[in-house]
């Protein structure tokens, strides 16, 4: 048995996503051990441009951005991966775990198969997995140590 599918943990997938790869592959090392209240507000801060995702693996002439080195606003991956972030803390929810002490345990990207399309030409189009997992944080009890 998987160790990561222990009872106090929540996974959601999403198949065939039609978002860029390299774009999810960067999100998801930015967010990994973080809990999903911080995931959820920088990924909303993306959306409005106002944080940058730092591209660390695929940043080739990809320009700086304030406050870091190189750094994009990838609008579409950001949408899905917080909507993969709502779908997660529902799971989790439904099964009783606390939802404001969730931390992000297992988030990553892979590439899917690539559909052929039909017509005149031959494009490829984009497809991407994404899986969250996320564990219920637990609080750490500060002891007094007695004379």
């Amino acid at each position: 048995m998987n160790q990561l599918a222990a009872i106090g943990t929540a996974t959601a997938k999403g198949q065939n996503l039609s978002i860029s790869t390299k774009h999810c592959i960067e999100i998801c090392s930015w967010l990994r051990y973080r809990t999903t209240v911080q995931a959820k507000r920088l990924l909303n801060e993306v959306m409005h441009k106002k944080q940058a995702v730092p591209f660390k693996r695929f940043k080739r002439n990809v320009g700086h951005k304030p406050g870091m080195a190189a750094g994009r606003y990838p609008m579409k991956a950001t949408q899905a991966v917080l909507q993969l972030i709502a779908a997660v803390e529902a799971n989790a929810q439904f099964k009783g775990l606390s939802t404001g002490q969730l931390k992000i345990v297992k988030i990553l990207a892979n590439r899917a198969a690539v559909p052929f399309t039909g017509g005149r030409r031959f494009r490829k189009t984009k497809r991407t997995h994404l899986e969250i997992t996320v564990k219920e944080k637990k609080e750490q009890k500060v002891e007094k140590k007695s004379k």
